[in-house]
């Protein structure tokens, strides 16, 4: 087993308030949520198996990665910061034994970006130690941390996850076993979560009840005893495990050598999954109401054409999220689809500065322009959200020095007017621009010549499922859960000192 020992702010230094980290460096869009896998499969590697789910879930954090298996009572842990690929090796592949493993990539949302924060949180308890990898925000955090700590619980990180694992540690010592544990934990939580947890028994996974954050069930090809979590249909994919349904809102899937049994939780569930996931975060190749993404983020593309047809010479997208969108915007407005930038999809996260004389001359580390393509044309470009508007206006700055006449921009999105508190890295409401400009002064300080965003309506019957069903907060300021006052000044403080 692993003890948990005293941590200090020296041990792992944090992010800065640097240049290189600083607004106009930062994308803008509402940043990754996190990525959890899970995996029950004795006689397997499960630790490369894991090491693939969490490769294929890249996409949702990129700060640090972990993976936790166990072989029996004995719990083997990694974990550090970079990406999936950095983090791992055979060679520490091969240190993680076991017949089944718990993994997570993160971005951090709570808690800053330091080792000490990287996941899966492993807790000791009466039977055993536990693995928690969390997707999600909690919204009552002060009132769970306060609790924990009257009951000398030595939290040794800044992260929610970390608290959760605790309250079940907590439930366990009370006398309980894992589920009873478990459920009187989730309990006490409040706000988003999806979670993969791993015991001497078996593995768990569960989401909150709403299912704001997305997690789903799948088995090994040609073995289905053997059992695999994941934030996305991708990450089963990798493996070759078939998809078999998702984790409901307010369910616990408990999987152990007699198999998965499901238990419903929380009895007054209503799902609300973040629409962003459909429009953004996920994968396009994932699958979420027995479609691809992409063919949802193409029908977002026809509804705006339909909404916001302009005349002009070629439409494409803000590589790769917006590109669905543009093909779809094409096949309804006529207007051609064509590529008019390249990215580098290389390029990862960089903490390099770049000289006063590199920023200057324009420096294009992911995005360049094809300037034989667009010279002299009217075009339309389309993307999926804007946040802050800052690498929006160099974008359409880019084109403009590239040669475009015109420059239309189409956001397959509404406005974002409202932060997230569920596990979605957005800024502060008074740092969002929709929330404090028209679309009019929005197209004004972008230098477009016209600019458009999907109305909400459209956004949600293009879903084809209930309307009922989603979080759209971050368009209408309707939270599915109260947020506290206290959390809501928090987040203001916290972009006002840590970016």
């Amino acid at each position: 087993m692993i003890p948990y020992h005293s941590v200090t702010s020296d041990d792992y230094p944090e992010k800065t308030n640097n240049s290189v980290n600083s607004d106009e460096n930062r994308p803008d869009k509402p940043e990754e949520a996190c990525g959890v896998f899970g995996v029950y499969a004795p006689g397997e590697d499960v630790a490369k198996l894991t090491y693939f789910g969490l490769y294929a879930l890249q996409h949702r954090g990129q700060e640090s990665a972990g993976i936790a298996t166990f072989e029996g009572t004995q719990v083997h842990l990694h974990k550090d910061m970079g990406l999936v690929s950095q983090v791992f090796n055979e060679s520490n592949l091969n240190h993680l034994p076991g017949s089944l493993a718990v993994g997570h990539t993160r971005y951090s949302t709570t808690g800053s970006s330091r080792k000490v924060n990287a996941q899966p949180a492993v807790v000791e308890s009466r039977l055993g130690s536990l693995a928690l990898a969390h997707n999600g925000n909690l919204v009552n955090t002060v009132q769970l941390r306060e609790e924990l700590l009257k009951s000398e619980c030595n939290l040794v990180t800044t992260t929610d996850s970390e608290m959760i694992a605790f309250a079940i540690a907590e439930e366990v010592n009370a006398g309980v076993d894992w589920l009873e544990g478990c459920i009187r934990a989730f309990r006490r939580c409040q706000g988003a979560f999806s979670l993969v947890i791993g015991t001497p028994e078996g593995i768990m996974g569960v989401r909150d009840p709403n299912g704001i954050r997305p997690l789903v069930i799948g088995t090994l090809a040609g073995n289905p005893e053997r059992y695999v979590l994941a934030s996305e249909t991708c990450g089963l994919d990798i493996i070759g495990a078939d998809y078999v349904r998702d984790v409901n809102p307010g369910e616990l899937v408990w999987i152990t050598e007699a198999g998965l049994t499901s238990y419903q939780w929380h009895q007054q569930s209503q799902r609300k999954l973040c629409i962003f996931e459909m429009i953004y975060f996920a994968r396009p190749d994932s699958i979420m109401h027995n479609e691809s993404l992409y063919s949802y983020r193409m029908r977002l593309g026809r509804q705006l054409a339909a909404e916001s047809a302009v005349d002009a010479d070629m439409v494409f997208g803000v590589p790769d999220s917006g590109i669905p969108a543009a093909i779809g915007f094409s096949q309804t407005s006529g207007v051609p689809y064509a590529e008019g930038l390249i990215k580098n999809r290389y390029v990862g996260r960089t903490f390099i500065q770049p000289t006063q004389t590199m920023r200057e001359s324009g420096l294009r580390m992911k995005l360049n322009p094809l300037k034989d393509v667009l010279v002299g044309k009217r075009v339309i470009i389309v993307d999926d959200s804007i946040v802050r508007g800052t690498t929006s206006r160099k974008l359409v700055k880019t084109l403009r020095d590239a040669g475009a006449v015109e420059v239309h921009m189409r956001i397959s999105s509404p406005p974002v007017t409202h932060p997230c508190f569920y596990g979605i890295d957005t800024d502060s409401q008074d740092q969002l621009i929709a929330a404090t400009k028209s679309v009019e002064e929005i197209a004004k300080q972008l230098e477009v010549d016209t600019l458009a965003y999907l109305s909400w309506e459209g956004m949600l019957q293009a879903t084809r499922e209930d309307t009922n069903s989603f979080c759209s907060a971050c368009f209408t300021g309707d939270y599915p859960v109260s947020i506290p006052e206290q959390v809501k000044r928090s987040k203001l403080i916290l972009e006002k000192v840590v970016v």
